[in-house]
């Protein structure tokens, strides 16, 4: 059974993983919203302007009303560089797949795997999940480095799975298991159940 805590402020070494307010609507516009080459990569669309971006926090910021709800404003120095979410959580069968994204000005920093490693960690210790997976299209380079330093494994492919660009791309999906992630038995790290 999962312990569905909501998203909680995270602290790294150099980044703080907290929830989306409106004060970050300029960042978020300024930082990638708007940037189409980010977007394309991550999978979403443009958001053209301030009152666009509102309508994505507003979204967001609903969303922390559900305890089983995980989306995080990436932020350095005060500003919001990203965002990184469980953007798939399956309550019944313990796992959450993880998205993110970060601003074209603050990637190849490590900011991306610093954070994923963060909601890794949360994942399993807080919510106690079973497995987390993530997935990357073929193309996009760096966010295989970032799941490769965050040491998920391959599982597969699903082939054809996006349409981009008049042509078809796989969807490449990894994961860690909660006895891979605490190197041991998975059962001595759940929480005792009453």
């Amino acid at each position: 059974m999962l312990t569905h805590v909501g998203t909680k402020t995270i602290d790294t070494e150099r980044l703080t993983l907290r929830r989306f307010t409106f004060d970050d609507t300029a960042a978020v516009l300024r930082n990638w919203a708007a940037d189409e080459l980010v977007q394309k990569m991550y999978g979403e669309s443009v958001y053209p302007d301030e009152e666009a971006v509102r309508g994505l926090l507003e979204k967001y910021i609903g969303g922390y009303e559900r305890p089983d709800y995980y989306r995080w404003a990436i932020v350095l120095e005060g500003q919001c560089i990203g965002q990184i979410a469980y953007f798939l959580v399956d309550s019944r069968n313990h796992f959450a797949e993880i998205e993110y994204c970060v601003g074209r000005n603050f990637q190849n920093m490590g900011y991306a795997t610093e954070a994923t490693k963060a909601v890794i960690r949360y994942g399993f210790e807080e919510i106690f999940l079973h497995k987390v997976q993530i997935c990357h299209r073929p193309k996009n380079i760096s966010s295989k480095r970032v799941i490769e330093k965050c040491r998920f494994t391959y599982e597969g492919a699903i082939r054809d799975y996006f349409y981009m660009d008049g042509g078809y791309e796989d969807r490449l999906y990894y994961s860690i298991l909660r006895s891979e992630y605490f190197g041991g038995d998975a059962a001595n790290s759940l929480p005792q159940r009453v």
